[in-house]
């Protein structure tokens, strides 16, 4: 018995850490999705027009998520502006397809999309495109 443990014991221990990575991985990846889509929605809700927030609200999250080493196979970044007026709300939801390709080895997917939406809110004091004053 002693020895199918000593012989089984490294094997146990090192499934355990290579699981304990996986999730790791998966839970950091989710975390900088969040902050990708909280860093568009701001960058979103300062600008004056639906076109340049969600120009701002794309680049914004490629650059968070770059810099911060995640990288998507696909990335896509929705933005709603309906709310782009004094006083009103912007909401973006950044959806990236993490790979998991070196954990294949447990079986665990090869990738997996994660996705975040944040709400900023549009400064009540600010001015608009066609009055340039505040409301």
């Amino acid at each position: 018995m002693a020895a199918e443990i000593t012989i089984a014991a490294p094997f146990l221990i090192m499934l355990l850490v290579f699981v304990g990575v996986v999730i790791h991985r998966g839970v950091d990846a989710r975390i900088r999705i969040d902050d990708a889509a909280h860093q568009a929605a701001r960058a979103a809700s300062i600008e004056r027009t639906p076109t340049a927030a969600t120009a701002a609200a794309q680049s914004t999250a490629a650059s968070a998520l770059s810099s911060a080493g995640v990288t998507c196979a696909s990335l896509s970044v929705s933005t709603s502006t309906g709310g782009l007026r004094p006083g009103g709300t912007v909401s973006v939801t950044v959806s990236c397809a993490v790979d998991f390709g070196d954990a294949l080895i447990l079986g665990v997917p090869g990738g997996k999309t994660l996705s975040a939406t944040s709400v900023e809110p549009v400064d009540l004091w600010r001015s608009t495109p066609d009055t340039g004053s505040g409301t």
